[in-house]
């Protein structure tokens, strides 16, 4: 199984069909073994050249909310799964496995059809994600508000003994309770046990002689009760305390016991309910959006396509799983084949291939004739990471003191600070190095 995907646009070369075989051909060539699969996306409404453009703005911001989701609801599903010991192999998306609906990905016309203009296409995905946040958000706080009581409590029980509840250490048979006589709580220093039984009754006055009991040690402290009069048990107090000694404050009550552990089930059982609730509501939540992620990839792909290779649509988008070995050969094989279709891949490349392209691409950006998105994926439990990046091409046309018209090709990634072309233009004057100058008959960079 795969574990990396490569999603990819290329311009038809005479047909599908002679484009697909060039490409499974130039594939092959590089590496017999990386599976190359069609990415099915229909003919969607594409509208004016303006609205995809700022739709090509609002996409990019619409896929990190969307993948931002995505992993947050796999995130959660890890930390349930942890908490059972239960890990599950895989995560589904309506019943089939990640990869396999990567690979086999189609558009799910009922969701979404394909008449619908592509912002009201990427609105409602967008709505409906974010609905899928709140909800989990609120699940979440369920969950975690029994979990914190619960482990509240636990914590008493377990904690050192100078701050956990007693009430499950002690019996009714440890304590004297009368018009005359009370019995205090001690929490003694483990190592001052054998101080605590040969001091304790010259603490005060009017204390039962050998009435001092080990009730409980833990590997700090020891709980020992001792009886004495109830008239000399503040004065006791006080002289334990300067002693080292801790008294605790409690009332023994066999009732509020039996409240506690009425609670501590209750909350045990809650707690297990609401976190199997999550967890299968996680499950089918995870599917769901994922499903929404890709069909904002496939309108990413489409939009720029348009953007890049012109009205009608005419290009052929494709998955491919290279190995990381084998990765930097499918660009060359794919820079090449995009070549052979006339656009020239080196009007893509910078003037020292070493180093990304400055300027408007922010440097470090890696060019390419074709376009790219490109998914990491590790099946859970471990993490599932998608990264995207596509190139859109702008050309501007620009006439200059002699009345002759050129046209500047400007590649960047589709991250525009500007909702308007000015701005762009404006950039492209003060980025040399990513402008080249198309004349009719010469061309040279800038």
């Amino acid at each position: 199984m795969a574990s990396r995907y490569c999603l990819i646009s290329l311009p038809l070369q005479d047909s599908v069909p002679n484009t697909w075989s060039l490409l499974q051909n130039s594939i092959n060539k590089v590496a017999f073994d990386i599976p190359t699969y069609k990415f099915h996306i229909p003919e969607l409404r594409v509208g004016t050249l303006d609205s995809l453009l700022t739709l090509s703005d609002d996409l990019s911001k619409a896929n990190s909310v969307v993948e931002a989701i995505t992993h947050k609801i796999r995130r959660q599903i890890e930390e349930l799964e942890r908490a059972t010991g239960h890990e599950n192999t895989s995560l589904t998306v309506d019943g089939v496995p990640i990869d396999s609906y990567i690979t086999r990905f189609s558009w799910d016309e009922a969701k979404y059809p394909v008449m619908s203009p592509l912002r009201e296409t990427v609105d409602t995905i967008h709505e409906t994600v974010v609905k899928l946040e709140d909800d989990l958000k609120v699940r979440v706080a369920e969950y975690n508000n029994v979990k914190s009581q619960l482990t509240a409590i636990n914590r008493k029980q377990t904690g050192s003994m100078a701050v956990r509840d007693l009430s499950n250490l002690l019996h009714p048979e440890d304590i004297v309770s009368s018009e005359h006589l009370t019995t205090l709580l001690v929490v003694v220093g483990k190592y001052s046990q054998k101080e605590w039984l040969t001091s304790y009754e010259a603490i005060s006055t009017f204390v039962v002689p050998r009435s001092s009991k080990k009730i409980h040690e833990d590997n700090e402290y020891a709980l020992y009760t001792v009886v004495l009069f109830r008239r000399v048990s503040d004065t006791f107090k006080t002289a334990a305390r300067e002693k080292g000694y801790q008294v605790r404050d409690y009332e023994f009550d066999p009732e509020n016991k039996q409240q506690k552990e009425e609670e501590l089930k209750r909350l045990s059982e809650d707690q297990e309910n609401l976190r199997s609730s999550l967890q299968q509501w996680c499950y089918a939540s995870y599917g769901e959006v994922f499903s929404a992620w890709m069909h904002i990839c496939a309108v990413r792909i489409f939009t720029e396509s348009i953007l890049r290779y012109g009205l009608p649509p005419a290009f052929l988008a494709a998955v491919l799983a290279p190995s990381s070995k084998n990765e930097k050969k499918v660009r060359v094989a794919l820079d090449n084949l995009s070549n052979k279709g006339g656009n020239n891949s080196s009007f893509w490349k910078a003037d020292d291939d070493s180093v990304g392209m400055a300027g408007l691409t922010g440097g470090d950006t890696e060019v390419h004739p074709y376009i790219q998105g490109r998914w990491a994926l590790l099946l859970i439990p471990e993490a599932l990471r998608i990264e995207t990046q596509v190139l859109l091409t702008v050309a501007i046309k620009r006439e200059d003191d002699r009345g002759v018209t050129s046209g500047l090709l400007l590649d960047a990634p589709i991250d525009r600070s500007s909702d308007d072309n000015s701005a762009l233009q404006d950039k492209s004057k003060n980025s040399p190095t990513n402008v080249t100058a198309f004349l009719p008959s010469t061309k040279r960079k800038v």
